[in-house]
């Protein structure tokens, strides 16, 4: 039996591996060792996780595979996390929470019968939590996009502002009519945002112009 270790985080600005020291001491208590562990920051309402699947690749019948919390492996959709499931299942992987005491006794020599019962408590469990975990995801971005709505309907909301600091040099490079390709690779801006800007530029352009005419 190997224990792989899964730490992830939503978005780059956040740390994946904050829970290593807390997965490193559950692990030493029980005489526990890592084969690996696989750290990322994906969502986890994204199903195809680059180095979740790599930690299932990389499984044999029987390993391990520790989270932190449940929502550290899903914050999927029911039909999403009934893949991931089957996926799992096919694999014979156990999941480990620390929050899911019922599955800490999976690490765990038992008999068979012992055995099957905790696992069939586990998976019960388990798929309560993770579907907790989508209802929180869920109820989070409700709220967040109330608030720009209320402040929509009040009249007070204005849009994300523009990141100035970020878009004058992909703005004068525009200017200095050098490619797209080249600003991208020089800059590292997606596509999206050189366009987004480009299509500001024009529209300040046309404004611009707009005012000349108006006022020759």
């Amino acid at each position: 039996m190997f224990i792989r270790a899964y730490l992830r985080a939503s978005t780059s600005e956040q740390d994946a591996s904050r829970a290593k020291s807390a997965l490193d001491v559950f692990a030493a208590e029980r005489g526990l060792r890592f084969a690996a562990r696989y750290v990322e920051n994906e969502s986890g309402a994204k199903l195809h996780r680059r180095e979740l699947f790599r930690l299932l690749s990389d499984c044999e019948p029987g390993d391990v595979l520790l989270v932190e919390q449940v929502d550290r492996l899903s914050r999927l959709t029911s039909p999403d996390w009934i893949k991931l499931r089957n996926l799992i299942d096919a694999k014979q992987v156990r999941v480990v929470a620390l929050d899911l005491p019922t599955s800490w006794i999976l690490t765990a020599p038992t008999d068979e019968f012992t055995g099957r019962m905790f696992a069939a408590v586990n998976d019960m469990m388990l798929d309560v939590l993770a579907a907790v975990a989508r209802k929180d995801y869920d109820d989070r971005r409700r709220r967040q996009a109330e608030g720009p709505a209320k402040a929509k309907a009040a009249g007070l909301y204005k849009g994300r502002r523009e990141n100035k600091t970020r878009n004058a040099p992909i703005s004068s490079l525009l200017r200095n009519g050098r490619s797209w390709r080249d600003i991208m690779d020089t800059t590292g801006c997606s596509r999206t945002l050189l366009a987004k800007v480009a299509r500001d530029r024009r529209r300040q352009a046309e404004a611009d112009a707009a005012i000349s005419d108006a006022h020759p």
